[in-house]
């Protein structure tokens, strides 16, 4: 939008704001969903105000219209409920996860290239001994050697309690 279309525009809002307000509060019977109603009408029609003729005011209207049937016909229309206040859920403490993540992942990162590959292909991917055999262009035997050397280096790096909880 050209600085001048801008201006225009702003003055646009700033004179029928009040007038569009109400007809989105008569629209969603509720203040902050008329002002996010108008919200998005306006920035709908800031996007194609270079292209609007004769009663941008008519043009917003529609816009809103439209918008606030689409919102009816929505199966997530009506879900929110207002309360007074939220309701009291404690939450459990799980910073231990991220700790535990970032111990897996700083061991992950000390093992040599091609066992962090096998890790990875095997429990990340989830593919089978075979297909890590095809993709990284070795037996069987070695996948299965390879993996059997990376998590014991990583129960050294680790301990065994964090590679069972993983």
């Amino acid at each position: 939008m050209q600085p001048s279309q801008q201006h225009e525009f702003a003055v646009f809002v700033a004179s029928r704001s009040d007038s569009l307000i109400r007809l989105a509060y008569v629209l969603t019977n509720d203040q902050h969903a008329a002002e996010d109603l108008l919200q998005t009408a306006l920035m709908k029609t800031a996007g194609h105000w270079r292209r609007i003729r004769g009663n941008p005011e008519a043009y917003v209207r529609k816009v809103m219209y439209h918008e606030q049937v689409g919102r009816w016909r929505s199966p997530r229309w009506g879900r929110e409920r207002v309360v007074p206040a939220p309701p009291e859920q404690p939450v459990e403490d799980r910073t231990h996860e991220v700790e535990n993540r970032l111990t897996l992942q700083q061991a992950l990162r000390a093992l040599p290239v091609r066992k962090r590959a096998v890790l990875v292909l095997r429990y990340y991917e989830d593919l089978p001994e075979s297909e890590v055999a095809k993709i990284m262009g070795c037996s069987v035997g070695t996948v299965r050697s390879q993996t059997h050397q990376a998590v014991a280096r990583l129960r050294e790096l680790v301990g065994e309690h964090l590679i069972l909880e993983a």
